[in-house]
């Protein structure tokens, strides 16, 4: 942002970003299928990495420059539900958008949870770390199969999206989620107390009705009569 000053007026000149430019791909080599994107260049990256969301799996070939792809999991998924087939397909796509990747064969691809990615101050643009080394895995590529590649570039959609808005949407809808879940708990658990309740009182009633516990005017000895 540029100011200068005119007289009295102050002029601001902003300088306006380029709208971000993201692929989406569709795996649907199972059902239901799966939704896979990237970026444009190491710019898009960037914002990928500040705003993807908690469920999305990242990819990238190890120790080589490439494309960061993300595949986006189902509600209720972990990394370890994944079809190998769809891990397949994000691999390939990886190594397909690699400039020296593509060109080789045995290559390794690295993926990892969106929230292990670590991101600090001196870290290039587009470059990555991670929090917990452990929960990196890799998948080997021997080859680039042309069939995936086709196939999955056959659904590529560009989208021009608001990255930051859509996790906030997320978020707050994940909010929302877990406010009417609670709301529902709270309700089953005084369901079940006043139920506990309920049968509490309706066993104290019946141990009071119990033969035993009542009486009548033969209990008392006394016969009508006598007050005659």
């Amino acid at each position: 942002m540029v100011r200068e000053r005119t007289g009295i007026s102050l002029i601001i000149h902003f300088k306006q970003r380029e709208a971000v430019m993201v692929f989406y791909f569709i795996s649907n080599v199972v059902s239901p299928p799966y939704t896979m994107y990237m970026g444009a260049d190491k710019h898009e990256n960037e914002d990928l990495i500040k705003w993807g969301f908690p469920e999305d799996v990242w990819f990238h070939v190890d120790k080589l420059s490439s494309a960061h792809v993300y595949l986006r999991l189902h509600p209720g998924e972990t990394l370890d539900d994944v079809p190998q087939a769809v891990i397949d397909d994000c691999a390939q796509l990886v190594k397909a958008n690699s400039i020296q990747g593509t060109k080789m064969n045995n290559i390794d691809v690295v993926y990892t949870m969106w929230g292990n990615l670590k991101k600090t101050a001196g870290m290039d643009v587009g470059q990555v770390g991670f929090y917990r080394d452990k929960e990196v895995r890799k998948v080997k590529v021997e080859k680039r199969i042309n069939e995936i590649v086709n196939r999955l570039n056959k659904t590529k959609d560009e989208q021009h999206p608001d990255l930051r808005a859509l996790r906030e949407e997320r978020d707050r809808q994940e909010r929302e989620d877990q406010k009417k879940k609670l709301q529902e708990l709270k309700k089953k658990e005084k369901e079940e107390s006043d139920k506990k309740q309920k049968e509490s009182e309706l066993k104290s009633y019946s141990s009071l009705m119990k033969a035993e516990n009542m009486t009548s005017n033969q209990d008392t000895g006394n016969d009508s009569d006598d007050f005659m």
